[in-house]
């Protein structure tokens, strides 16, 4: 994408203009960006505190025994989110989503094997092994470079 800045003593407020030739999810995605004017806030509960989750420290998101639980390098914090309005929050080129009750922060994986017959293991930085289930393989072969 190309982008142009011009200043101008004319304009009081910024303006944006994007010229496309169609809709596109880059065109609504920057759309999104760029309209958006309170950042969400991510809190989580640990110890009767109520505390700001910076999307940096988080490693994984997932729900287990009908709450959602964020894992931070400080430890586990509850959500009162469910799972996919947490999901609304991230940054989505940050992280993604490997099984319907789990995301994972892409800058805290430490590797993915790709050994095991139908899934994929996913070692993160703390330490955590999860898996990719079957349904979200080929989307994360995909993010990873290693299908079309």
């Amino acid at each position: 994408m190309e982008v142009e800045i011009k200043i101008d003593d004319a304009y009081q407020k910024p303006k944006a203009v994007i010229m496309t030739a169609s809709m596109t999810k880059e065109i609504n995605d920057v759309i999104k960006k760029i309209s958006e004017t309170t950042p969400r806030i991510l809190c989580g509960s640990r110890n009767d505190k109520v505390e700001v989750l910076e999307q940096t420290d988080l490693i994984r998101i997932y729900a287990d025994n009908g709450k959602v639980l964020a894992v931070t390098d400080k430890g586990e914090y509850v959500l009162r989110l469910r799972l996919y309005e947490a999901e609304e929050y991230l940054n989505e080129y940050r992280f993604v989503r490997i099984s319907n009750s789990e995301i994972i922060n892409l800058n805290k994986v430490s590797h993915f094997d790709l050994s095991f017959t139908g899934t994929i293991c996913v070692k993160l930085l703390n330490g955590t092994t999860t898996y990719v289930s079957r349904r979200y393989v080929s989307k994360i072969k995909k993010i990873l470079g290693i299908m079309r």
